[in-house]
Protein backbone atom coordinates (compact mmCIF):
# COMPACT_ATOMS: atom_id res chain seq x y z
CA UNK A 1 0.00 0.00 0.00
CA UNK A 2 1.31 3.45 -0.95
CA UNK A 3 2.26 5.71 1.93
CA UNK A 4 1.43 9.42 2.19
CA UNK A 5 4.98 10.22 1.11
CA UNK A 6 4.61 8.00 -1.99
CA UNK A 7 1.34 9.68 -2.98
CA UNK A 8 2.88 13.12 -2.47
CA UNK A 9 5.78 12.16 -4.72
CA UNK A 10 3.36 10.91 -7.35
CA UNK A 11 1.45 14.20 -7.27
CA UNK A 12 4.70 16.13 -7.67
CA UNK A 13 5.78 13.91 -10.59
CA UNK A 14 2.45 14.30 -12.41
CA UNK A 15 2.56 18.07 -11.91
CA UNK A 16 6.02 18.22 -13.47
CA UNK A 17 4.82 16.13 -16.42
CA UNK A 18 1.80 18.41 -16.79
CA UNK A 19 4.10 21.43 -17.08
CA UNK A 20 5.97 19.72 -19.92
CA UNK A 21 2.81 18.71 -21.82
CA UNK A 22 1.38 22.21 -21.43
CA UNK A 23 4.59 23.76 -22.76
CA UNK A 24 4.67 21.34 -25.71
CA UNK A 25 1.07 22.19 -26.52
CA UNK A 26 1.85 25.92 -26.55
CA UNK A 27 4.92 25.45 -28.77
CA UNK A 28 2.96 23.28 -31.24
CA UNK A 29 0.12 25.83 -31.32
CA UNK A 30 2.52 28.69 -32.07
CA UNK A 31 4.19 26.75 -34.89
CA UNK A 32 0.85 25.57 -36.24
CA UNK A 33 -0.26 29.14 -36.99
CA UNK A 34 2.74 29.64 -39.28
CA UNK A 35 2.30 26.20 -40.87
CA UNK A 36 -1.35 26.98 -41.65
CA UNK A 37 -0.34 30.28 -43.25
CA UNK A 38 2.17 28.42 -45.45
CA UNK A 39 -0.55 26.03 -46.65
CA UNK A 40 -2.92 28.89 -47.41
CA UNK A 41 -0.21 30.80 -49.29
CA UNK A 42 0.82 27.77 -51.37
CA UNK A 43 -2.71 26.65 -52.22
CA UNK A 44 -3.60 29.22 -54.97
CA UNK A 45 -0.49 28.46 -57.03
CA UNK A 46 -0.91 24.69 -56.68
CA UNK A 47 -4.58 24.93 -57.63
CA UNK A 48 -4.07 27.25 -60.59
CA UNK A 49 -1.21 25.31 -62.15
CA UNK A 50 -3.36 22.16 -61.95
CA UNK A 51 -6.24 23.96 -63.65
CA UNK A 52 -4.05 25.31 -66.45
CA UNK A 53 -2.43 21.93 -67.13
CA UNK A 54 -5.77 20.14 -67.03
CA UNK A 55 -7.18 22.65 -69.53
CA UNK A 56 -4.19 22.33 -71.85
CA UNK A 57 -4.20 18.54 -71.80
CA UNK A 58 -7.93 18.45 -72.49
CA UNK A 59 -7.47 20.39 -75.75
CA UNK A 60 -4.11 18.90 -76.73
CA UNK A 61 -5.42 15.36 -77.25
CA UNK A 62 -2.34 13.93 -78.97
CA UNK A 63 0.19 15.29 -76.49
CA UNK A 64 2.70 12.72 -75.25
CA UNK A 65 5.22 13.13 -72.45
CA UNK A 66 7.24 10.66 -70.41
CA UNK A 67 5.87 12.14 -67.15
CA UNK A 68 2.24 11.43 -68.01
CA UNK A 69 2.67 8.18 -69.91
CA UNK A 70 1.12 5.20 -68.13
CA UNK A 71 3.56 2.27 -68.30
CA UNK A 72 1.68 -0.09 -65.99
CA UNK A 73 2.31 -0.90 -62.34
CA UNK A 74 5.10 -3.45 -62.40
CA UNK A 75 7.52 -1.39 -60.30
CA UNK A 76 6.10 0.70 -57.47
CA UNK A 77 7.70 3.43 -55.39
CA UNK A 78 5.93 4.67 -52.26
CA UNK A 79 6.92 7.96 -50.63
CA UNK A 80 5.81 7.91 -46.97
CA UNK A 81 5.69 11.10 -44.89
CA UNK A 82 5.80 11.09 -41.10
CA UNK A 83 7.22 13.18 -38.27
CA UNK A 84 10.71 13.02 -36.82
CA UNK A 85 9.41 12.95 -33.23
CA UNK A 86 6.61 11.19 -31.40
CA UNK A 87 4.05 12.43 -28.88
CA UNK A 88 1.56 13.22 -31.64
CA UNK A 89 -1.09 10.56 -31.17
CA UNK A 90 -1.77 8.20 -34.08
CA UNK A 91 -0.23 10.57 -36.64
CA UNK A 92 2.68 8.26 -37.55
CA UNK A 93 1.00 4.91 -37.01
CA UNK A 94 -1.76 5.71 -39.53
CA UNK A 95 0.83 6.35 -42.25
CA UNK A 96 2.74 3.17 -41.40
CA UNK A 97 -0.46 1.09 -41.37
CA UNK A 98 -1.59 2.52 -44.72
CA UNK A 99 1.75 1.84 -46.39
CA UNK A 100 1.86 -1.72 -45.07
CA UNK A 101 -1.69 -2.30 -46.28
CA UNK A 102 -0.78 -1.07 -49.77
CA UNK A 103 2.29 -3.29 -49.89
CA UNK A 104 0.64 -6.42 -48.48
CA UNK A 105 -2.68 -6.14 -50.31
CA UNK A 106 -2.74 -3.94 -53.40
CA UNK A 107 0.88 -4.47 -54.42
CA UNK A 108 1.53 -7.89 -52.94
CA UNK A 109 2.60 -9.36 -56.30
CA UNK A 110 5.09 -6.57 -56.92
CA UNK A 111 6.36 -6.93 -53.35
CA UNK A 112 6.92 -10.66 -53.79
CA UNK A 113 9.03 -9.82 -56.86
CA UNK A 114 10.97 -7.21 -54.85
CA UNK A 115 9.51 -4.42 -57.00
CA UNK A 116 8.25 -2.15 -54.22
CA UNK A 117 10.62 0.61 -53.12
CA UNK A 118 10.19 3.05 -50.25
CA UNK A 119 11.22 6.66 -49.82
CA UNK A 120 10.81 7.60 -46.17
CA UNK A 121 10.54 11.27 -45.21
CA UNK A 122 10.57 11.51 -41.42
CA UNK A 123 12.48 9.57 -38.77
CA UNK A 124 9.49 7.53 -37.59
CA UNK A 125 8.69 5.86 -40.93
CA UNK A 126 12.37 5.59 -41.82
CA UNK A 127 13.21 3.75 -38.60
CA UNK A 128 10.16 1.52 -38.73
CA UNK A 129 10.51 0.28 -42.31
CA UNK A 130 14.27 -0.22 -42.04
CA UNK A 131 13.80 -2.14 -38.79
CA UNK A 132 11.22 -4.40 -40.47
CA UNK A 133 13.45 -5.05 -43.49
CA UNK A 134 11.44 -3.25 -46.16
CA UNK A 135 13.20 -2.04 -49.31
CA UNK A 136 13.98 1.53 -48.21
CA UNK A 137 15.81 3.29 -51.06
CA UNK A 138 16.19 6.67 -49.36
CA UNK A 139 15.50 7.99 -45.88
CA UNK A 140 15.25 11.69 -45.05
CA UNK A 141 15.45 12.80 -41.42
CA UNK A 142 15.26 16.34 -40.03
CA UNK A 143 13.58 17.80 -43.12
CA UNK A 144 10.64 19.37 -41.29
CA UNK A 145 12.84 21.19 -38.79
CA UNK A 146 14.01 23.44 -41.61
CA UNK A 147 11.59 22.81 -44.47
CA UNK A 148 12.81 24.33 -47.75
CA UNK A 149 11.60 24.18 -51.33
CA UNK A 150 15.09 23.14 -52.46
CA UNK A 151 14.47 19.72 -50.93
CA UNK A 152 11.35 19.34 -53.10
CA UNK A 153 13.21 20.12 -56.33
CA UNK A 154 16.01 17.68 -55.46
CA UNK A 155 13.57 14.91 -54.53
CA UNK A 156 11.47 15.38 -57.67
CA UNK A 157 14.60 15.48 -59.81
CA UNK A 158 15.53 12.04 -58.50
CA UNK A 159 12.00 10.63 -58.81
CA UNK A 160 11.58 12.04 -62.32
CA UNK A 161 14.85 10.47 -63.43
CA UNK A 162 13.88 7.05 -62.07
CA UNK A 163 10.38 7.26 -63.57
CA UNK A 164 11.46 8.37 -67.04
CA UNK A 165 14.13 5.65 -67.20
CA UNK A 166 11.57 2.99 -66.26
CA UNK A 167 13.04 2.15 -62.86
CA UNK A 168 9.63 2.99 -61.38
CA UNK A 169 6.32 2.67 -63.22
CA UNK A 170 4.22 4.35 -60.50
CA UNK A 171 5.15 6.68 -57.66
CA UNK A 172 2.65 7.09 -54.83
CA UNK A 173 2.66 9.50 -51.89
CA UNK A 174 1.17 8.56 -48.50
CA UNK A 175 0.77 11.41 -46.03
CA UNK A 176 -1.57 13.05 -43.53
CA UNK A 177 -3.63 15.81 -45.12
CA UNK A 178 -4.29 18.69 -42.76
CA UNK A 179 -7.97 19.36 -42.11
CA UNK A 180 -7.90 21.13 -38.76
CA UNK A 181 -5.86 21.16 -35.58
CA UNK A 182 -7.87 18.17 -34.35
CA UNK A 183 -8.28 16.31 -37.64
CA UNK A 184 -5.89 14.86 -40.21
CA UNK A 185 -6.94 12.67 -43.12
CA UNK A 186 -4.69 9.93 -44.45
CA UNK A 187 -4.19 10.48 -48.19
CA UNK A 188 -2.83 8.17 -50.89
CA UNK A 189 -2.09 10.02 -54.14
CA UNK A 190 -0.38 8.86 -57.30
CA UNK A 191 1.93 11.60 -58.57
CA UNK A 192 3.76 9.70 -61.33
CA UNK A 193 2.49 9.36 -64.01
CA UNK A 194 1.14 12.87 -63.55
CA UNK A 195 -2.60 13.39 -63.94
CA UNK A 196 -3.31 17.09 -63.40
CA UNK A 197 -6.90 17.69 -62.30
CA UNK A 198 -9.02 20.69 -61.48
CA UNK A 199 -8.83 21.27 -57.73
CA UNK A 200 -11.91 20.69 -55.60
CA UNK A 201 -14.09 23.80 -55.57
CA UNK A 202 -12.50 25.27 -58.69
CA UNK A 203 -14.22 25.65 -62.04
CA UNK A 204 -12.65 24.67 -65.34
CA UNK A 205 -13.25 26.97 -68.26
CA UNK A 206 -14.55 25.19 -71.33
CA UNK A 207 -14.97 26.06 -74.99
CA UNK A 208 -12.63 29.04 -74.78
CA UNK A 209 -10.32 29.65 -77.72
CA UNK A 210 -6.99 30.80 -76.32
CA UNK A 211 -3.93 31.78 -78.32
CA UNK A 212 -0.87 30.03 -76.92
CA UNK A 213 2.67 31.35 -77.30
CA UNK A 214 4.93 29.75 -78.26
CA UNK A 215 2.61 26.68 -78.42
CA UNK A 216 0.65 24.31 -76.20
CA UNK A 217 3.30 21.55 -76.15
CA UNK A 218 6.09 23.89 -75.05
CA UNK A 219 3.92 25.35 -72.29
CA UNK A 220 2.94 21.90 -70.99
CA UNK A 221 6.58 20.78 -71.07
CA UNK A 222 7.49 23.75 -68.90
CA UNK A 223 4.56 23.48 -66.51
CA UNK A 224 4.73 19.73 -65.75
CA UNK A 225 7.88 19.85 -63.56
CA UNK A 226 6.51 22.92 -61.77
CA UNK A 227 3.21 21.12 -61.20
CA UNK A 228 5.01 18.12 -59.63
CA UNK A 229 7.08 20.41 -57.40
CA UNK A 230 3.98 22.29 -56.28
CA UNK A 231 2.19 19.04 -55.42
CA UNK A 232 5.06 17.62 -53.36
CA UNK A 233 5.49 20.96 -51.59
CA UNK A 234 1.79 20.87 -50.69
CA UNK A 235 2.16 17.29 -49.37
CA UNK A 236 5.05 18.34 -47.12
CA UNK A 237 3.26 21.43 -45.83
CA UNK A 238 0.12 19.42 -45.07
CA UNK A 239 2.09 16.71 -43.29
CA UNK A 240 3.98 19.20 -41.13
CA UNK A 241 0.84 21.13 -40.19
CA UNK A 242 -0.93 17.84 -39.47
CA UNK A 243 1.92 16.77 -37.19
CA UNK A 244 1.72 20.02 -35.21
CA UNK A 245 -2.06 19.78 -34.95
CA UNK A 246 -1.86 16.16 -33.80
CA UNK A 247 0.81 17.02 -31.22
CA UNK A 248 -1.15 19.99 -29.93
CA UNK A 249 -4.27 17.85 -29.54
CA UNK A 250 -2.34 14.99 -27.91
CA UNK A 251 -0.60 17.30 -25.45
CA UNK A 252 -3.88 19.04 -24.62
CA UNK A 253 -5.45 15.67 -23.79
CA UNK A 254 -2.37 14.68 -21.79
CA UNK A 255 -2.60 17.91 -19.80
CA UNK A 256 -6.27 17.29 -19.04
CA UNK A 257 -5.55 13.68 -18.03
CA UNK A 258 -2.78 14.92 -15.74
CA UNK A 259 -5.24 17.32 -14.06
CA UNK A 260 -7.67 14.46 -13.48
CA UNK A 261 -4.88 12.26 -12.12
CA UNK A 262 -3.70 15.02 -9.78
CA UNK A 263 -7.26 15.49 -8.47
CA UNK A 264 -7.60 11.74 -7.91
CA UNK A 265 -4.24 11.49 -6.15
CA UNK A 266 -4.99 14.56 -4.04
CA UNK A 267 -8.30 13.05 -2.96
CA UNK A 268 -6.56 9.81 -2.05
CA UNK A 269 -3.88 11.76 -0.16
CA UNK A 270 -6.51 13.69 1.81
CA UNK A 271 -8.37 10.48 2.70
CA UNK A 272 -5.19 8.78 3.88
CA UNK A 273 -4.11 11.85 5.84
CA UNK A 274 -7.52 12.15 7.48
CA UNK A 275 -7.40 8.48 8.40
CA UNK A 276 -3.90 8.87 9.85
CA UNK A 277 -4.97 11.89 11.93
CA UNK A 278 -8.04 10.02 13.15
CA UNK A 279 -5.87 7.06 14.19
CA UNK A 280 -3.49 9.37 16.05
CA UNK A 281 -6.40 11.00 17.89
CA UNK A 282 -7.77 7.57 18.82
CA UNK A 283 -4.38 6.50 20.12
CA UNK A 284 -4.06 9.69 22.23
CA UNK A 285 -7.59 9.30 23.66
CA UNK A 286 -6.98 5.62 24.35
CA UNK A 287 -3.73 6.44 26.12
CA UNK A 288 -5.39 9.18 28.21
CA UNK A 289 -8.20 6.83 29.22
CA UNK A 290 -5.69 4.16 30.18
CA UNK A 291 -3.85 6.67 32.41
CA UNK A 292 -7.10 7.67 34.12
CA UNK A 293 -8.01 4.05 34.79
CA UNK A 294 -4.56 3.36 36.25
Amino acid sequence: MATLRDIKRSISGVKNTQKITKAMKMVAAARLNKAQDNIINARPYSRKIGEVLSQLLSVEKNYEHSLIKDIGDEKIAIVALSSDRGLCGAFNSTVISKVEKLINEKYSVQNSNNNVSLYCIGKKVNDYFKRHNYNVVEGYVGIFGNLKFDFVTQLNKQLTSKFTTGEFSKIIFVYNKFKSAAQQEISVLQLYPAKPEVAEGATQEENLDYIYEPNKKTIIDGLLPQYLNAQVWAFLLNSYAGELGARMTAMDMATENASEMISSLQLEYNKRRQAAITNEILEIVSGANALKES
